[in-house]
């Protein structure tokens, strides 16, 4: 096959493209800008290709640490392209660098709605709160400019996109955005997602797993940031020998904090209950790895160890 001629937009993006994997990112921030002169100077009748052009010399541009540039050319290609994924990742990260944590936290949460699989955007959003939280205490949210709403077709026509224009993804079977995962909750129902929380704290301190479960729940059905309240309805699962629900929920609770101990705990529990010993292990060496004096964790190690053996 005859190699594209470097004076056509295809071209120079494709030479673009080979720069940029090997490394060398001014070149290709060139040649996509080169590209982009091309195309308009054609009348730009390619809004989507002129957007990729943007984005793609945007992904240049945060190799090189321009973050200001990125933010520019990032949001050139969602003018043309609203709700693409790869400028919305590309913009987030360079706001995050930043630090404008907030429109950093408004580019992953529209991610998250478009796919809620995206790993790099549910990180992102986990940073992003701890780092609110930290500058503003309980009252962030207020602080946070409006989250616009993903329409279904911007979320269905990631579908049936090609593998590599968007490998920042793995796909998402279900889009249901009447859940939690996908909308951003209120400061109204933050609040409301807190007291049911201890409410359900009171009833296992009673001993009302089953009750506790229902209020926890319900929290999450209304805000799914806080990882203790998956920790803690995880517990009661373990109570009622749920062990599969308990697995599924420290691993929620490990998402939004890697570093949740009583997590690591109760899902290394519930994976010796269900006889999957290895996985037990690993999650109690990730525990001691935070806490190296923990006994408890150390007593389980030792109970998995005898199983094993």
């Amino acid at each position: 096959m005859a190699p594209k001629p470097l004076d056509s937009v295809k071209g120079l993006r494709a030479a673009g493209n080979q720069s940029f994997r090997n490394g060398q990112f001014a070149e290709a921030a060139a040649l996509y800008s080169r590209a982009l002169q091309v195309l308009q100077a054609q009348g730009s009748l390619d809004p989507e290709e002129e957007s990729v052009l943007y984005s793609n010399r945007a992904a240049c541009h945060l190799k090189d640490g321009n973050c200001t540039d990125c933010v520019k050319d990032s949001t050139s290609a969602l003018a043309l392209t609203p709700f693409a994924m790869k400028p919305l990742l590309r913009r987030a990260s360079a706001y995050e660098a930043l630090e404008k944590y907030s429109l950093a936290y408004v580019d992953y949460r529209t991610v998250q709605q478009i796919d809620n699989s995206v790993t790099s955007a549910l990180e992102g959003i986990t940073r992003m709160t701890r780092a609110l939280m930290d500058s503003y205490g309980p009252e962030w949210r207020l602080k946070l400019p409006s989250i616009p709403l993903v329409p279904v077709s911007a979320q269905k026509r990631w579908d049936s996109l090609p593998l590599e224009n968007h490998r920042e993804a793995t796909k998402s079977k279900s889009r249901d955005t009447t859940t939690a995962k996908n909308r951003v909750p209120s400061t109204e129902d933050v609040e409301r997602a807190r007291v049911l929380k201890e409410e359900g704290n009171e009833l296992v301190k009673k001993g009302n797993h089953k009750e506790a479960v229902d209020k926890y729940s319900e929290s999450l059905s209304l805000s799914d940031l806080e990882s203790a309240t998956y920790s803690n309805r995880a517990l009661c699962y373990l109570v009622l020998k749920q062990y599969k629900e308990a697995v599924k929920d420290c691993t929620e609770a490990l998402r939004l904090d890697g570093k949740n101990v009583k997590a690591f705990y109760r899902r290394a529990q519930a994976y010796k209950a269900l006889k999957d010993y290895k996985s037990s292990l690993a999650d109690i060496s990730s525990l001691l790895h935070i806490e190296p004096r923990n006994g408890p964790a150390q007593k389980l190690q030792r109970e998995v160890n005898q199983s094993l053996n």
